[in-house]
């Protein structure tokens, strides 16, 4: 007994815990969790004051109350407070439907109160409008017109009952009738004015929160590219003097025939350097003039056909030895697009990302899509090992890779590019095997 008892308390004491936090902790638990908390605690305390109402009103009045049948009612209240603590223990979510039916037993509560006690001159019957309220902020509002409805029903239902009673019974009182149906009206009034602007009202409080989480994760992601962005022009600053003197160096031993570096490999390697670090000055050029705002590019376009070109020709001299496919259809017009240098640097990384990952092959496949206005697609295939989930879950965060040799800031930065350039990005794992990332650009026809 006592184990039993102190399982019971720490149940309970757990619960209320979970009650009262549900409110001081709204940005880690559900909406529906909140409602059923307030839903709760409501219920607890109309309870506790109704039945001390009765009392009270019951020893002045002298009216005799039924004992059992309100007995009954308030051990099924205990009852469904306890089941709602316990569900508030759980970490289950709790779904809209789940608090429509606990807003559904307490009006069978209070029908039962009512049909016991005083039926609609039951002042307790105005606890309907605490429901419609609490349903039309956290319901959906197809949930909130239906409960209104029915709470509508009851109340009419008790009215009817009420005045075909006296009717019935010859009650010359007519003042006390008209007070019935002014209270009903006045109900209904209410109850269609909660169910309508309540339920606008907590919409557009839903949105505009869902708006403001938006905007903090953009405010979130430009900080970070912020930050990235500082970070990579010190670095090119950095790495401008040893690149430049690698340079020098490279070129002139580049000059050197065969006959003088003594090993035609050595003599391939000392090309293949020289180039490597070309292309490592040619971009940090690009970056410096991008960040000193030396590229124009809100009125620069570029036409799709080049800009396809100007990929295919880089990817092919910069991986000669790699084996990519690219298929080109449906470009049957002259269409344009932004020209843009990180747009050109996303594709290249994305297309290299699959050269790398590649067993065999890569596909790049153009083509011009017209269903949701005019877009050039652009899909990235590879015949490789894949993503595996957990990484596919996080690749657009910074610093996730799936290479040991990478830094995990092509895909991040990609995405950011495209995003911002009216684009967008998305990445799974193929059927057949290997991943495929398909990205999708705005283009235009020439006015």
């Amino acid at each position: 007994m006592g184990y039993t008892a102190n399982m019971t308390t720490e149940l309970y004491s757990t619960g209320f815990r979970n009650l009262f936090a549900s409110f001081s902790l709204s940005d880690s638990t559900s909406t529906a969790r909140q409602a059923l908390s307030l839903l709760l605690l409501i219920r607890t305390f109309v309870t506790l004051l109704g039945g001390i109402g009765l009392i009270l009103y019951s020893a002045y009045s002298g009216l005799r109350i039924p004992i059992t049948p309100i007995t009954l009612v308030f051990i099924g209240i205990f009852i469904s407070v306890s089941l709602g603590i316990w569900r508030l223990s759980s970490a289950r979510v709790i779904s809209n439907a789940e608090l429509f039916v606990h807003l559904t037993v307490d009006v069978l509560f209070l029908v039962l109160m009512l049909v016991t006690v005083g039926g609609a001159s039951n002042p307790l019957i105005s606890y309907l409008l605490v429901l419609l309220a609490v349903g039309a902020t956290f319901l959906t509002r197809a949930q909130a017109n239906l409960f209104a409805l029915g709470s509508i029903l009851v109340y009419t239902s008790f009215i009817w009952l009420d005045l075909r009673s006296d009717h019935q019974e010859g009650d010359p009182m007519m003042s006390f009738q008209v007070h019935l149906v002014g209270m009903w009206a006045i109900f209904v009034v209410c109850a269609i004015l909660i169910s309508v602007f309540v339920t606008r009202m907590a919409s557009t409080i839903r949105e505009r929160e869902l708006t403001l989480a938006k905007a903090r994760e953009n405010e979130m992601r430009n900080e970070q590219l912020v930050a990235i962005g500082t970070l990579a022009a010190g670095t090119a600053h950095a790495l401008g003097t040893p690149l430049s003197t690698m340079a020098v160096l490279l070129t002139e031993m580049d000059k050197l025939s065969v006959e003088q570096v003594g090993n035609e490999e050595l003599k391939e390697d000392i090309t293949l350097l020289r180039q490597q670090v070309q292309r490592c000055k040619h971009s940090l050029t690009q970056l410096t003039n991008y960040y000193n705002k030396e590229f124009d590019t809100s009125e620069d376009k570029i036409s799709l056909g080049d800009f396809v070109d100007g990929i295919k020709d880089y990817i092919t001299n910069i991986h000669p030895s790699s084996k990519i496919h690219f298929a080109v259809s449906e470009i049957d017009q002259p269409f344009l697009m932004v020209r843009d240098p990180n747009i050109n640097h996303a594709l290249i990384n994305i297309i290299e990302n699959g050269i790398k990952a590649a067993r065999t092959e890569t596909r790049v496949i153009f083509r011009v899509l017209r269903e949701a206005g005019t877009q050039v697609e652009i899909s990235v295939q590879d015949d490789g090992p894949g993503v595996p989930e957990q990484v596919m879950e996080r690749m657009g965060e910074p610093f996730i890779s799936t290479r040991e040799d990478s830094m995990g800031l092509g895909i991040y930065l990609a995405n950011a590019t495209l995003q911002k350039a009216g684009g967008s990005i998305e990445m799974f794992n193929r059927k057949t095997g290997g991943a495929q990332t398909v990205i999708r650009l705005p283009v235009r026809s020439p006015d």
